[in-house]
């Protein structure tokens, strides 16, 4: 039993009441909550100067604090996560949110293209900013293509053979002709296909070096050029998908809650290890919740992250997704959607193998 677990336990009846409702209401509205509203909400009569006596008892364990002189209180990190494990009742999702997140899955659709979508929704249901960490490329390449826009720009097209397609712009060495053009697409077919992303990648400098002779300047510079947008293409940054970063300022009410979201923005901005998000679930299947310094990644901005990995037909974490705001999330809600989602996104990618 963790410490906010063994305070709950050694609460009274009248104590559970004060604080679980100084806590839903700073869920829903962000405020403190003073003793004489709390009086008037309480399921037994008791005096404002009771309810002050156990504010203040819950405030020396450490559950609530005090904004500023005389103001009522909030729930403290260690109080929220207190209410999350041993209070907070969650259910599933209700039937508009999962038909809401039901229509984001278009079978013929990419699973990029999928997950962007089902992002999107998820910051919309939220009102949060949503996280999702997308599969690697672990399709095998069915064909590559070099399509040429200007002299100092081309198409790299890469076609896999689940039927998903990634184009990425590159600027191709300058002189190169057309031929040069379909002699490196010839050359990069021959040794890619049947490939994924990661086995080519891991193998192109060895190739080049062996067919040497065979390639002139030019045509090894383009597959040069080709194959850093394709690493672009499949790398860990392009992996991770986050929408709905406006909510956030929407939520930001104070100055210093502006200076969090500001911090939060430049961690997801320069946010490269991002395999990190997997580690979060390494404790087993279903959500997790970082309240504030807890969360791992983000703790510099205070901000709060309910995540949930999903997996693939053999049960094996592939990804994962989630939703991350101020400590203030509505948790009840937010979390049975996070699970449902990661549900969905399972079961498709299974049923596509």
């Amino acid at each position: 039993m963790d410490s906010s677990q063994e305070l709950f336990s050694e609460m009274d009846m009248r104590s559970r009441e004060v604080f679980q409702r100084i806590v839903e209401s700073y869920l829903s509205s962000g405020e403190p909550m003073g003793s004489n509203t709390l009086t008037q909400q309480m399921s037994q009569q008791v005096s404002a100067a009771t309810i002050r006596n156990v504010m203040k008892d819950l405030e020396v364990l450490g559950l609530l604090d005090s904004p500023h002189t005389s103001a009522g209180r909030q729930p403290t990190e260690l109080g929220l996560r207190m209410f999350v494990d041993g209070i907070m009742e969650v259910g599933d999702p209700d039937e508009a949110d999962q038909r809401k997140i039901a229509a984001t899955m278009d079978e013929s659709d990419s699973v990029t293209s999928m997950l962007d979508r089902m992002s999107s929704a998820l910051s919309g249901l939220t009102h949060g900013a949503s996280l999702v960490l997308a599969p690697k490329k672990s399709s095998a390449i069915k064909h590559i293509e070099f399509v040429s826009l200007a002299t100092d720009r081309a198409l790299v097209v890469l076609v896999f053979a689940n039927g998903e397609v990634e184009n990425r712009v590159f600027r191709p060495p300058l002189g190169q002709t057309p031929s040069q053009m379909r002699e490196a697409v010839n050359f990069l077919n021959a040794i890619g296909q049947g490939k994924t992303l990661q086995e080519l990648q891991s193998t192109i400098g060895l190739e080049i070096k062996k067919h040497r002779s065979e390639l002139d300047v030019l045509t090894t510079n383009l597959v040069e050029a080709g194959i850093a947008v394709m690493q672009d293409a499949g790398g860990d940054n392009e992996r991770l998908i986050v929408r709905g970063r406006s909510n956030l300022l929407e939520k930001a009410g104070t100055a210093e809650d502006l200076e969090r979201v500001r911090v939060l923005f430049d961690d997801l901005e320069r946010k490269r290890d991002i395999a990190e998000f997997l580690q979060l679930t390494d404790e087993g299947d279903g959500v997790r919740i970082f309240i504030g310094s807890e969360n791992k990644l983000f703790s510099l901005s205070g901000s709060s992250l309910v995540i949930s990995p999903y997996m693939n037909a053999d049960r094996k974490v592939i990804g994962a997704i989630g939703v991350i705001g101020p400590t203030r999330l509505n948790y009840g809600r937010i979390v049975p959607i996070v699970n449902y989602t990661a549900q969905m996104i399972g079961r498709v990618l299974s049923d596509r193998g």
